[in-house]
């Protein structure tokens, strides 16, 4: 299990940019506007990237854990106490399942895409992808 990314709800995604672009050594690693959401992705060098997300509750903060087995690791968490709130979602990379237990939120995510959202970012023609101009 890694911690993957941590999605960060925002009411002003380019404030909250700025915000996180001013770490030391932060970068920009995609952004794209689909499906009425704005979402940007802030690679700080190490550990999990932050997805700054106006779609989320701003202030809300869900880790996405990467796992091998999604179902498997779903299991052991419900045996463990955590209860599914939303079953399996799509994402760009792949399947996803949302667990919660006393008032925390996580995500277990099965990576069948990596990169996919560098990758669409890369494509020039991409007219959901959002650029500095």
């Amino acid at each position: 299990m890694e911690l993957r990314f941590l999605y960060v709800g925002s009411a002003d995604t380019d404030q909250d940019l700025g915000r996180w672009l001013a770490f030391p050594g932060a970068r920009l690693r995609w952004r794209f506007h689909a499906f009425g959401a704005d979402v940007a992705a802030v690679d700080l060098g190490r550990g999990p990237l932050v997805l700054i997300a106006d779609h989320r509750s701003a202030g809300s903060i869900l880790p996405i854990y990467a796992v091998t087995d999604l179902d498997e690791a779903a299991e052991v968490l419900v045996a463990g106490g955590w209860s599914r709130e939303r079953g399996q979602v799509g994402t760009p990379e792949g399947p996803a399942t949302i667990l919660a237990a006393g008032g925390t939120t996580v995500a277990l995510l099965r990576v069948d895409r990596p990169g996919a959202m560098d990758d669409a970012y890369a494509d020039e023609t991409n007219a959901q992808a959002r650029r500095a101009r």
